[in-house]
């Protein structure tokens, strides 16, 4: 591990940022050139589909492809970002595990409020299940907002009487919306992207007057996770979003549930998206693919 190559991280997403309140637009414009920055490895085939009715992108490995499907939800605090953005995340799971993903390309607030990123995800996993993909050859995994949409894509399924898929990786979760996490205010500062007053401005848009005291927004601190398959959740200790990940592995050992809480000091925010910059993003990852590969074998 690096504590340069941390520094060097930390300085680059700490740049300065625009004098004025941007439009959606812009954010979303800001966001796909930052995340077009990141490495995204060779030896992948991308291609376009649909799943569920939705836009879908696939990575597939360019030969010696394994069986099963890694369903992945990309980030961006259910306003931002597309399966593009993700692509640094989504080819190296591909990339190290030989295992196609199909990232989904969910409908955005604020034009499409809750629930309905959470709807697209269940009609995507449908989609599987109908094609005749077996759950037990699916692996949920997303960073941020995608985090959250993969595990309560699993309560809306347990719900519908689905079977859960074989297993579920989060980078950096968003898992509750009332932000009532001790390190949303200790890890202030510490955290390059994030604060108490950008969260009210993404989850107003978000949550659109819907009460944030609700399982499928905040299952950290709502969720009933009996039933769930293993998790693995990966986050760094320079977030606000710290305890979403940590209060969400308390209730999944209460439960009864397989869980791997990952914590790496000193990194941001989705810091597996710095794979080749960051020693620690490219052990994290290679951690997730193994988990992966395990729960598919």
């Amino acid at each position: 591990m690096s504590k340069e190559q941390r520094r060097m991280v930390d300085a680059l997403i700490r740049r300065p940022q625009p004098a004025q309140p941007q439009s959606v637009e812009q954010m979303r414009t800001s966001f796909a050139a930052m995340m077009a920055t990141m490495n995204v490895p060779m030896g992948v085939r991308i291609t376009q589909t649909t799943l569920g009715n939705r836009p879908c992108v696939v990575v597939d490995p360019e030969k010696h492809a394994h069986p099963g499907v890694i369903l992945y939800f990309h980030g961006g605090s259910y306003i931002l970002g597309s399966p593009y953005t993700a692509m640094s995340l989504t080819a190296n799971l591909v990339s190290k595990t030989n295992i196609r993903s199909m990232s989904l390309d969910y409908r955005l607030a604020p034009e499409h409020p809750f629930p309905a990123a959470l709807e697209d995800a269940l009609a995507a996993y449908r989609g599987l299940l109908d094609d005749g993909v077996e759950a037990n050859s699916i692996v949920f995994a997303g960073d941020s907002a995608g985090g959250g949409i993969a595990v309560s894509t699993c309560l809306m399924a347990r719900e519908a009487d689905l079977p859960m898929p074989a297993a579920v990786v989060t980078f950096s979760a968003g898992l509750d919306k009332t932000h009532s996490g001790a390190s949303m205010d200790s890890k202030l500062g510490l955290d390059p992207f994030f604060t108490r007053e950008g969260f009210a401005f993404t989850d107003a848009m978000y949550l659109a007057g819907q009460d944030a005291h609700h399982e499928l927004v905040s299952p950290a601190r709502f969720a009933d996770l009996t039933g769930f398959p293993p998790l693995l959740l990966q986050v760094g200790t320079n977030e606000v979003l710290l305890d979403d990940s940590t209060r969400l592995a308390e209730r999944a050992w209460a439960a009864g549930v397989d869980v791997i809480l990952d914590v790496t000091a000193d990194v941001p925010h989705v810091f597996q998206a710095f794979s080749g910059i960051l020693d620690e993003a490219d052990q994290a990852l290679d951690r997730a693919s193994l988990f992966i590969t395990q729960h598919l074998s």
